[in-house]
């Protein structure tokens, strides 16, 4: 739209009509505009950056309750040294677990009358601090409605007026007089971590090793703003409820292998046909290689259940081998014929043959396959219909995987800001690399990135638009294997996934997974400032944002790489990687002031938080302060609202020009 006030286009004025519907007068099209300008003199919303979940449910919603510290920094700058170092941790912890929290110190405290007065004063000097880059309007929206009016008096009145202090003393006393001050405190705790994180980013990995995927999903689904970069294993689940078989193979497998089934018990997946037919033919099997990880204390099994877990952890990852080479053989312009494996095999010398080179095989017992041949027998034919059944007709993994299609993509580009999970595919010399990801269709960076995405969606097309579609759908139902494993998906980019070789083969040079160039070359600032400009992202500050690798902060290694330009926030949330990277993962809080990375050690449980008040401990490092205060204006969001008010500004001169006529209200 332009701002010359020339309407000699029907677009334009068919747009303005459009518009007056909303704003009918001169008086409602004006308050519109002083309501827009203000906004963007606001300070810019937090922003949180959150990656590599990994099922990692209690530590994810405790980052989320004291939104990385940052609920701690401002109960510390509001009350200093006016109230102990003890009252500050007990208010910070009823701030994060309201519910549990007050329990405690009902059956602890003497004075409780007194108690809630100076508790709910402490509470409402924290709101409205977490409020003040807000409208009202939006906190208005934020307040749960049996409070909204009381929140809304109390955050907008002073305490330096005697006639007001006294009113607000009558609120607060009428509410713990009726009985209300539990349900108060509650509502404006829970307030309170709405309003301290504006917009959540999470750059992938939800699904795999914990076991508490499915936690997170039910916590985002209910969650006021956030989006997610689809990452290399929420991807192998979206497969699996797609219908594919060597997806829902992988999933298993992962489980098995963590002792991790209770994200597949939550999904109703039945795992009886699959334990059945391990004991029949795996029985006498010890399946050593096949022996789960347990990482949880109280996941501990007994020997029975570990030789179980561990035979059918052999059993889906031989069909895993299966139905993934009758994938490659359909699909030869992928060139992943060298990855059937089980084919290369020679029983009687107990070695596979990999580019011509024996190698010694750990474990040779596999009763399901004869020689050279990749079919499954009918027994592995009629579990793999089943498991395809339990997958497909589960309401709450589609529920699931529905919001993960409605709120992801493959990337996003917010704020000057590139967001993506893993990688962009470069050749050696570090331009951008062609990638074939249909018979036809070659793309590099931001188109592969948009139509890979488009790809997926047409996986769970409903067939009605087919002839608007690129992607055939079980094209796009076989492609997620690609994405999983395939050497250029940019949710994996290495030579080879080594499955089969850790499991059977003795010597460890073949487990090697050659890192592709991305992950090579992106210390280089030359690099990202290419893959930058591939993406169209404008600024003097901009940035790649990524997950996936976890960094090992205990060997030294810099999460912030290519002269700032890039920022790897995989630090470990899973358990699994604790001892690898010595840390517990990382979050980046981007607020008004700059971004600040904050470095998590590992959460205990929610059990210790609530009665020992333990919260994480974490370390902050400013990677990036701003000049000045950064606002509403600087952001995406102003550039949106900047439109508005120009739009806005056309209707008000159709008004008084008469090209419009206005409209009562």
């Amino acid at each position: 739209m332009t701002t010359d006030h020339h309407f000699d286009k029907e677009t334009d004025m068919h747009y303005l009509q459009l518009l007056s519907q909303s704003f009918p007068n001169i008086a409602e099209a004006s308050t519109e505009i002083i309501n827009l300008e203000a906004i963007m003199n606001l300070p810019k919303g937090t922003e949180h950056f959150l990656a590599d979940l990994h099922g990692e449910s209690e530590a994810f919603q405790h980052v989320l309750k004291n939104a990385s510290g940052n609920i701690k920094r401002k109960v510390n700058e509001l009350f200093g040294n006016d109230i102990r170092e003890s009252e500050k941790k007990e208010l910070c912890t009823l701030i994060y677990y309201p519910e549990q929290k007050l329990e405690l110190i009902k059956a602890q405290e003497t004075d409780l009358d007194d108690w809630y007065r100076i508790t709910i004063h402490q509470l409402v000097k924290v709101c409205r601090d977490v409020s003040s880059k807000y409208t009202r309007s939006k906190v208005r929206k934020s307040l749960p409605q049996d409070f909204s009016y009381i929140i809304e008096e109390l955050l907008h009145e002073s305490l330096g007026d005697s006639d007001k202090a006294a009113y607000v003393s009558v609120i607060v006393n009428t509410i713990i007089s009726t009985g209300r001050a539990d349900d108060f405190i509650v509502a404006i705790c829970n307030v309170i971590q709405r309003l301290a994180i504006d917009q959540l980013h999470i750059l992938g990995d939800i699904y795999d090793r914990g076991p508490g995927a499915h936690k997170i999903m039910d916590t985002l689904r209910q969650y006021h703003s956030w989006d997610i970069q689809w990452g290399n294993h929420d991807i192998l689940w979206m497969g699996a409820s797609s219908g594919n078989d060597a997806c829902i193979c992988n999933v298993l497998r992962l489980c098995l292998r963590y002792a991790n089934l209770a994200t597949i018990e939550e999904y109703g997946i039945n795992l009886v046909p699959l334990a059945t037919f391990a004991l029949d033919t795996y029985g006498d099997d010890p399946c050593t290689e096949f022996i789960p990880k347990v990482l949880d204390e109280s996941q501990q099994m007994d020997e029975k259940t570990l030789l179980l877990t561990a035979r059918m952890h052999k059993a889906i990852s031989v069909i895993q081998f299966k139905e993934e080479a009758v994938i490659f053989h359909r699909h030869p312009e992928w060139q992943m014929d060298d990855r059937c494996l089980l084919e290369h095999i020679d029983f009687q010398r107990g070695v596979c043959t990999i580019d011509g080179k024996d190698y010694e095989m750990k474990d040779c017992h596999f009763p399901t396959l004869s020689q050279n041949s990749c079919q499954l027998t009918p027994e592995e034919t009629a579990l793999m219909q089943k498991l395809h059944h339990s997958f497909r007709i589960s309401e709450k993994l589609h529920k699931h995987i529905r919001t993960l299609l409605s709120h992801g993509c493959m990337y996003t580009v917010t704020n000057s800001n590139l967001l993506f999970h893993a990688s962009i595919p470069l050749c050696d010399d570090g331009s951008l690399k062609e990638v074939e990801i249909c018979p036809g269709h070659r793309y590099s960076g931001k188109d592969l990135m948009h139509n890979i995405g488009m790809m997926i969606r047409a996986a769970f097309s409903s067939g009605i638009d087919k002839d608007l579609q690129l992607f055939p759908r079980d094209y796009a139902r076989d492609y997620f294997l690609y994405l999983w494993c395939g050497k250029d998906s940019p949710l994996f980019d290495k030579s080879k996934m080594a499955t089969f070789e850790r499991y059977f083969l003795k010597e460890k040079e073949t487990y090697k997974e050659e890192k592709g160039n991305y992950f090579k070359l992106r210390d280089s600032a030359e690099i990202c400032d290419r893959i930058l400009d591939a993406f169209e992202v404008k600024g003097e500050n901009r940035h790649i944002i990524n997950g996936h690798v976890p960094v090992h902060a205990s060997k030294g290694e810099n999460p912030i790489k290519a002269g700032g330009r890039l920022m790897v926030i995989d630090g470990g949330f899973s358990e699994a990687y604790h001892n690898e990277t010595g840390i517990a993962g990382y979050t980046l809080v981007y607020h008004s002031r700059g971004f600040q990375l904050v470095q998590h050690e590992p959460f205990t449980s929610a059990r210790d938080a609530i009665v020992r008040e333990t919260d994480i401990k974490s370390t902050t490092q400013i990677v990036e302060m701003s000049a000045h205060r950064m606002l509403v204006a600087d952001t995406d969001k102003g550039e949106e609202l900047r439109t508005q008010v120009a739009d806005l500004k056309n209707l008000l001169y159709a008004y008084r020009h008469g090209i419009l006529k206005e409209k009562r209200s």
